[in-house]
């Protein structure tokens, strides 16, 4: 048997990981086109597109990489804020995949992605122009009290954006705020994601990429006391996952 040098072996993952990224962008426009009859006229059809299309990378990325998924805790299935750790484009399809109704607060832009943008407001994400979450989160309340929103799981990130590992972002106030004025529970979702699938750039590195699903904190704790637990218990067993796949964050991260 011929030994493969590092250079060449890294050369084949970063082979393979290109094949992956076309075939999953060449997937979501062959799905995206193929659902749309149903996704035009009812939401489950949107909805039926999205968890196809998760399920797909998911198990691609299985094989075609060596990028195995691990979904840890337990998903929730009521109407409640998701607020989750966001390395990448992979913990948005792991969480999407297990949860039975999720949407998103998104970045505004997005909506002008091909294919991405329309499915996502077809199954009610909630678009955000920067700089003005605020009132995003005041109209999505509305929307919520009015019945105009279909009710589900409601997946934020309270950093605001993707992190890389290791980089340190404070927490925003949104999740806070959507907990106290809608009176729903919080869930919060930790990962390491990001080791293996980067916030920018075609590498995929083989391994295990894990989202947990934590306990839930009970809104009516008070905004200040939300966000130092949110803080803690993610970033807490954020850097646990990373450990466990041999990266060591940043000691004086809070909860490392």
């Amino acid at each position: 048997m011929t030994a493969y040098s590092p250079g060449r072996i890294g050369a084949l993952q970063w082979l393979r990981s290109a094949v992956f990224v076309f075939q999953m962008y060449l997937a979501m426009a062959v799905m995206g086109i193929l659902y749309f009859p149903w996704a035009l006229v009812s939401r489950r059809g949107a909805r039926a597109a999205c968890l196809h299309y998760c399920h797909w990378v998911r198990w691609t990325a299985s094989w075609m990489v060596g990028l195995r998924t691990e979904v840890r805790g337990t998903p929730p299935t009521g109407e409640v804020i998701i607020a989750a750790k966001h390395q990448s484009f992979l913990d948005i399809i792991m969480i999407f995949s297990e949860v039975p109704a999720g949407k998103f607060i998104m970045k505004r832009e997005l909506l002008w992605a091909p294919v991405l943008g329309q499915y996502a407001l077809r199954i009610g994400c909630v678009p955000v122009q920067r700089g003005k979450r605020g009132a995003a989160i005041a109209r999505m309340i509305a929307d919520v009290e009015s019945g105009l929103a279909d009710p589900g799981q409601l997946i934020i990130y309270p950093q605001g954006t993707r992190v890389a590992p290791g980089v340190r972002k404070p927490y925003k106030v949104g999740a806070a705020l959507l907990s106290e004025q809608t009176g729903q529970p919080c869930v919060p979702a930790a990962t390491n994601v990001g080791l293996f699938w980067p916030r920018k750039g075609i590498w995929r590195r083989p391994g295990t990429a894990v989202v947990e699903f934590l306990p839930v904190i009970e809104a009516g704790i008070g905004r200040e006391t939300f966000l130092i637990r949110l803080e803690s218990e993610v970033e807490k067993v954020s850097n646990r996952l990373m450990r466990e796949a041999g990266f060591e964050p940043d000691p004086q991260h809070p909860g490392a």
